[in-house]
């Protein structure tokens, strides 16, 4: 009999289901698929080396559990089809260098669709994350599964700002969310295609 993979993940087996939304994407450098519990001392790291965490307030002292909450929350989204970040790897070297995905939100008592990514602290500066982050919003407007799409960024994370930036999205507002200062950024259906289809890129979704 083969055996389970084990990892400091209470009950969870190697394989979780596969995220509701965003199948695996992959672009010129990178490639994703599910999170699995082997995954958590690659991710470690994102919460050791506190630049990864240091503008998001309510999270635990112990990176160790922090970590444990974040895979647990992800398995969570996978189990209930409320989307979930997947791993991020580099194409060439196989490596995990981030995490990105779709996930639905409750922001001001309404559903949204976030595109969603962090990138480990030795791989920040490549440009996956905008490289990431574009992949996911071109998947979700593909497949018709919005008409617009955010991404909820921390007030004082100018870089992920300019990431969404970069994304297509703008600013529109300003909120309070889980206890944490963010802007809203968003793109729309419309826009996208409109300033794709300029470029004769692709058709809209049927």
């Amino acid at each position: 009999m083969k055996k389970t993979e084990c990892s400091p993940l209470t009950g969870h087996k190697s394989m979780p289901p596969t995220p509701s939304y965003l199948p695996p994407i992959e672009t010129r450098r990178l490639q994703s698929r599910s999170l699995k519990p082997s995954d958590f001392d690659s991710w470690l790291p994102f919460f050791t080396e506190r630049s990864g965490i240091v503008f998001w307030e309510g999270l635990p002292d112990d990176p160790r559990q922090a970590c444990r909450d974040f895979f647990e929350k992800t398995f969570e989204r996978y189990h209930h089809g409320t989307g979930g970040l997947q791993a991020l790897l580099n194409k060439e070297t196989g490596l995990l260098v981030g995490v990105c995905g779709l996930l639905i939100q409750e922001v001001v008592a309404t559903s949204e669709l976030e595109v969603a990514y962090s990138i480990l602290p030795a791989h920040r500066l490549n440009g996956y994350a905008t490289e990431a982050a574009r992949a996911c919003r071109d998947a979700a407007f593909a497949k018709g599964w919005a008409r617009s799409l955010i991404s909820i960024i921390h007030s004082k994370n100018v870089p992920s700002q300019r990431v969404a930036q970069k994304n297509g999205m703008q600013f529109e507002k300003k909120l309070v969310y889980k206890n944490n200062p963010v802007h809203i950024y968003r793109i729309r259906d419309v826009d996208y295609f409109n300033k794709i289809l300029s470029y004769g890129v692709y058709e809209r979704p049927k």
